[in-house]
């Protein structure tokens, strides 16, 4: 028998399926028959993924299924890289496409159909929480406003960005001046906001990206560092690109970290960075993260995403690697080598352990990362070809409950802090394993207590997958991910969370607890064990934006936490 993962999209089959899912059926054996097809796999897990809006748009919804093949002659076999990070590993899919379509709203008369309600902490509120918690330099994801308004005056060390979207009209540059004169030249005077990086794109070389953002990169890239040389701010703040961990890799003959090298398909490109950044005496910047060897591999060994050894290192030369951070690092380090910049400053701009969202995305793995990683941070222990002190930014501040789930349903949950700024786990900055939880967010303001539930009395469940499919398209449900905080819920539970996370994301609307006559509202906590049915936060309009605090990242620096 050969393991693979079976990617099945179409809204017919989707809708069976998360009724069947919703309603906590264990799976055995399935057949799949169609005018081409009678293949027989024995189901081994259900991962749904999901993601598009409605109304305008469709949803595109995809099972991965972990199966044991019987026969699949008629199915077309794929290499797909597809957009895990930092793992360049091939996943095997086999792909039957067709497009999501809406729902038959008309059947859900009594359910509000409007997007999902962004409810989020004030940008203050954010701020306060980072400096209860000694946090002095951050990461953000664009350059909001309100968010750099509320960051003036706190002496938190910004590093802004420039989305990928944004990077096309940046080869413009009158367009470049323009922004570093909106975005940073703006706030630089006496009580502003210390902005120390400009991050120009966000792993913009992902091979998912299909060369969507090749030759747009590094003319962005200089020409908003240029725009901030000719501003007299290029001394103080650099441009950077932050990559994905995929832009480099050891051949297979020799997958030692030594033998790095950067990819070919981009090797003029990332030589051309690498150049422009060093001229300038600017930093790379890498994402790395351990968790995604581990989700995009499932023989990949366990202990070697975490720092507290393993019975196998891996050896280069008499080099002993026994942990992937190091060993990707390193990987990075040689690859720089190569192109005849070995020296160059390397800051890592994203790593992190998600909660939820996947087997292998809980508090238990978290902590014990964390454990391993902050005491190694402190110690200035470096890597071995790199030793010493290395800026590392934490990924991520708060968890995000509208993000994007297509890379996988843990991408919701990298926070270290819940959704209402309140600590995950108890964990020490500091590095010297003096474990208590962090600050929480002060004055958060709740919705009443009040939760949604699938009435008991509940007769016709025929519509039950219709309207737990609708309820989790407009909120989160990848708790119920297999394996995750909520994936032992019976039939029940699992209809009464997917109510509740969307009676909660439109603030709790007399309309958002009907669901065909399937749910009602209490005033009794449902949460069980584990899983907990939210409360979401008050929030005073609708409009305030604070993206980047809810893709933040936070750096720390063993000295300045202590």
């Amino acid at each position: 028998m050969s393991r693979s993962i079976l990617v099945i999209t179409g809204w017919w089959f989707l809708l069976l399926v998360m009724a069947i899912e919703g309603l906590g059926v264990n799976w055995g054996t399935m057949a799949l028959c169609g005018t081409d097809t009678d293949t027989r796999i024995s189901i081994r897990r259900i991962r749904i993924r999901g993601y598009g809006s409605f109304p305008n748009n469709p949803i595109r919804g995809y099972m991965d299924v972990d199966f044991e093949e019987e026969n699949l002659r008629s199915l077309q076999i794929e290499e797909d890289e597809g957009p895990i990070r930092p793992s360049s590993r091939i996943r095997r899919r086999i792909r039957i496409e067709s497009e999501v379509s809406r729902p038959n709203t008309a059947q859900l008369a009594d359910t509000p159909r409007i997007p999902m309600a962004n409810h989020k902490l004030p940008p203050k509120t954010v701020v306060q929480l980072l400096k209860d918690n000694g946090i002095n330099k951050v990461k953000l994801f664009d350059a909001d406003q309100s968010t750099l308004s509320a960051l003036a005056g706190s002496g938190i060390e910004v590093m802004i960005a420039i989305p990928n979207n944004q990077l096309s009209a940046m080869n413009s540059y009158a367009r470049a001046k323009d922004v570093v004169r909106r975005n940073v030249s703006r706030y630089n005077f006496d009580g502003g906001v210390t902005i120390k990086y400009v991050a120009v794109g966000n792993e913009p070389f992902l091979t998912s990206y299909n060369n969507s953002f090749l030759n747009t990169t590094f003319p962005a890239l200089a020409n908003i560092q240029n725009a901030l040389n000719e501003a007299g701010l290029g001394d103080s703040i650099k441009a950077t690109v932050p990559l994905n961990a995929d832009v480099y890799g050891s051949p297979e003959t020799n997958p030692v970290p030594s033998a790095g090298r950067f990819r070919p398909d981009i090797l003029p490109q990332m030589t051309q960075i690498v150049q422009f950044l060093a001229k300038n005496k600017a930093p790379f910047t890498i994402n790395i993260y351990p968790f995604l060897s581990l989700y995009a591999n499932e023989h990949f060994p366990v202990d070697y995403a975490f720092f507290d050894g393993v019975a196998t290192p891996i050896l280069d030369n008499t080099i002993q690697y026994t942990n992937v951070f190091d060993a990707n690092f390193d990987t990075l380090v040689s690859s720089l080598k190569a192109v005849g910049l070995g020296d160059m400053e390397i800051i890592v701009g994203e790593v992190g352990w998600p909660t939820d969202g996947d087997r292998n995305a809980n508090t238990n793995y978290a902590l014990r990362f964390y454990r391993g990683l902050l005491p190694r941070l402190a110690s200035n222990k470096g890597t071995p070809l790199r030793p010493g002190y290395i800026e590392v930014y934490l990924f991520g501040l708060l968890d995000e409950d509208i993000k994007s789930i297509a890379p996988g349903n843990f991408e919701r949950h990298w926070g270290i802090f819940k959704y209402d700024g309140q600590p995950k786990f108890p964990m020490d900055l500091s590095g010297q394993l003096q474990d208590k939880y962090l600050v929480g967010a002060r004055d958060v303001t709740y919705l009443p207590k009040k939760w949604c539930m699938m009435r008991p009395d509940a007769k016709d469940l025929s519509k039950l997958g219709d309207n737990i499919n609708f309820a989790c398209t407009f909120a989160d449900c990848t708790p119920l991910e297999y394996g995750s905080s909520c994936n032992t819920l019976d039939a029940n539970g699992n209809a009464s969370y997917a109510f509740n996370m969307y009676f909660q994301a439109l603030g709790q609307k007399d309309t958002a607890c009907g669901f065909q006559g399937l749910a009602m509202v209490t005033e009794t906590n449902i949460s069980q064990g584990n899983c907990n049915f939210m409360i979401q936060i008050a929030t005073t309009s609708s409009s305030t934006r604070l993206t980047l605090l809810f893709g933040l990242t936070l750096l720390l620096l063993s000295l300045s936490l202590l």
